[in-house]
């Protein structure tokens, strides 16, 4: 299966209206897409306030032979409160996407108090039930959080047979994002990979023009957005990228981007290394983790990882709507203080080698994800 995957949740619209799908134009997109070679879906039932799998059945399903395409659809844990509601959401799925099984079932979004929930309501065990029923050919979840949670489900959950997660050289290295951290533990499983957030919801096709110079200089031809795809597509543990498409021409520029026989070597690495350090060094506040300020902070609040998540959120066009920062930002707060939980004590800043003015910044973090 080719590498590149249709991640259905930027859609085009009719009137920028997020709910109405422009349908005429995403069956031209999916025409192109198959017509090159390639089969992979993504929906789920929040996208497009819950429009995306209703397109599926009447831009795909409706119109293309069950072999001609693989389909991966998300289990909604957060709307799901009792266990005997798993299998209303799961039929209902197969209904609204017009299918007899999935090809790929994932839980939706396994990250901070929602690990408990999932195995409280006995999820894993439903979707592996699924699994030995034939209604699922694949079963994983999608994941947002640290590698140490995930280490701990993929040792505790053996069965399922892949992970999804966020991986772009921009957050290759973020110590709140982890994307190296998580590929290497999934890795370590024998977990293959599917990547969301490849060119980081198209925070990574623009950026400061030397960030952008740096990688054109040397392949003028590669946009700067196929960089992104380029570099998660290049390790050999990922099964799929996933880019969600919003018009006929970002499909045609990903298609050949992923048909593309250039290969991703240690020079372009070192090109995205370069680009990633010049868009961290517009960052805001000045952090450099050493996680000095949180020894003595009687509220417990995680200060660097906050830093660190409102350093990329900023950098985010201001159109997006949802960003993975916002979501870490919610997991990490169920284990520990919330910005807004600070008491202006100090204690932080004393401890501070960069002299921080860390609770005027805790301020504005509350602002932003509270």
């Amino acid at each position: 299966m080719k590498k590149l995957g249709f991640g259905l949740m930027r859609l085009p619209l009719i009137n920028g209206n997020f709910s109405q799908i422009d349908k005429k134009q995403l069956c031209e997109m999916i025409d192109v897409f198959i017509e090159n070679g390639f089969q992979y879906f993504d929906t789920a039932w929040f996208y497009h306030d819950g429009q995306s799998e209703i397109a599926v059945k009447e831009c795909l399903v409706n119109r293309y032979p069950r072999s001609a395409f693989v389909l991966a659809d998300k289990m909604p844990i957060s709307l799901i409160n009792d266990e005997s509601e798993l299998e209303n959401y799961f039929n209902t799925q197969l209904e609204k996407c017009g299918v007899d099984y999935f090809d790929y079932y994932l839980i939706h979004n396994i990250g901070g108090s929602r690990r408990k929930k999932v195995d409280d309501l006995h999820v894993f065990e439903f979707i592996s039930e699924k699994k030995k029923a034939g209604l699922v050919k694949h079963i994983g979840f999608s994941f947002h959080d640290t590698a140490d949670m995930l280490d701990e489900i993929l040792t505790h959950h053996p069965e399922v047979d892949f992970v999804q997660i966020q991986l772009n050289y921009l957050d290759w290295e973020n110590d709140a994002i982890q994307s190296r951290k998580c590929y290497e533990t999934a890795k370590k499983h024998g977990k293959p990979v599917i990547v969301m957030e490849p060119v980081k919801g198209g925070t990574l096709s623009y950026m400061p023009k030397k960030a952008e110079n740096s990688l054109l200089s040397l392949h003028k031809d590669w946009s700067v957005a196929s960089w992104a795809l380029r570099f998660a597509m290049s390790f050999d543990n990922v099964m799929i990228v996933l880019s969600g498409m919003s018009n006929l021409n970002q499909i045609k520029e990903n298609i050949q981007c992923a048909q593309s026989n250039e290969p991703f070597g240690e020079k372009e690495y070192s090109c995205v290394r370069k680009a990633a350090e010049i868009i961290k060094s517009t960052a805001v506040i000045p952090c450099t983790g050493c996680a000095y300020c949180i020894q003595d902070c009687p509220k417990k609040i995680a200060i660097p990882k906050y830093f660190s998540l409102y350093n990329v959120d900023i950098i985010e066009p201001e159109t997006k709507s949802w960003t993975a920062q916002s979501l870490l930002y919610t997991h990490f707060s169920e284990q520990y203080g919330k910005a807004s939980d600070c008491i202006g004590c100090g204690q932080c800043e004393k401890m501070c080698p960069q002299n921080i003015p860390i609770r005027q910044w805790l301020k504005k973090i509350a602002l932003r994800f509270e």
